[in-house]
């Protein structure tokens, strides 16, 4: 089979883009997906995307990690959104589905806001906390960047606790009252990753909650560029709620390969 593929980048997250109108990769195995997405002898990427057309809705995203699993993605919903554009099923504002439920978005001069859907399961542990923004996020602040990431974040992932599962491991430096700066380890990668959409949201979403001033809005540096995510104030009868995640989704290159 001769696959056709875009491929798509948001602030250093790389996905293969597949458009899947027809049905023609439907039924892609996990090892075709790994090999797809192996930097060595593949296209390389750190997840694949099949948008779908879908009654109801513009369109679904079926997101997959390099090594196969499914979850949602934020920096990949987003290039999902500039894909489908590219494509002319939407404009500037739409209404998809993803692994996680549905979700809205608009597209402005190649910046992407992308709402999540609420958060309600923060929890603490010690000093650091964990929640799920659509993917599970272990989060810890490291204000003098003693750890690093890859190492750190195997521990936790490999842990007694997530092994089973799995998660993500944030590591977050404050920059300033409304700056914070990212490192994520992503399982499913089980790398560092440039970018991760979930990540960021999570690790602002702890940043306002523990911010001494009310805070709507946290700038968030990360490899691979800058992005923003905007919140409600946390309650705790609903958490949070009306997140948005924003910044940039650009395409890369068309191709194609033999599969």
């Amino acid at each position: 089979m001769k696959l056709e593929f875009t491929k798509y980048q948001g602030t250093g997250n790389d996905f293969i883009m597949l458009d899947n109108s027809d049905g023609e990769y439907k039924h892609l195995t996990i090892s075709q997906i790994k090999f797809l997405c192996n930097r060595k002898i593949g296209i390389g990427a750190d997840g694949l995307i099949k948008l779908s057309k879908k009654e109801g809705f513009d369109f679904e995203v079926e997101y997959f990690n390099a090594d196969g699993t499914q979850s949602f993605c934020g920096n990949g919903a987003r290039c999902s959104v500039a894909f489908a554009k590219e494509l002319g099923w939407i404009e500037r504002e739409t209404r998809f589905l993803a692994i996680d439920g549905e979700h809205n978005a608009s597209i402005y001069k190649g910046i992407v806001r992308l709402d999540m859907l609420p958060v309600d399961n923060l929890e603490k542990n010690g000093q650091d906390f964990f929640l799920d923004t659509g993917s599970p996020h272990y989060i810890h602040f490291d204000e003098k960047e003693e750890l690093d990431i890859i190492s750190f974040g195997k521990e936790i992932r490999y842990s007694e606790e997530y092994n089973k599962v799995g998660v993500n491991v944030n590591l977050v430096k404050t920059i300033d009252t409304e700056t914070i700066q990212v490192q994520t380890y992503e399982r499913g990668a089980e790398d560092e990753t440039l970018s991760c959409g979930t990540g960021v949201t999570a690790c602002a979403l702890v940043f306002m909650l523990n911010s001494s001033h009310p805070l709507r809005k946290v700038n968030i540096i990360t490899k691979g560029g800058t992005l923003s995510v905007e919140s409600d104030e946390y309650t705790n009868e609903s958490g949070f709620e009306n997140i948005w995640l924003s910044g940039p989704a650009n395409k890369v290159f068309d191709g194609r390969i033999d599969l």
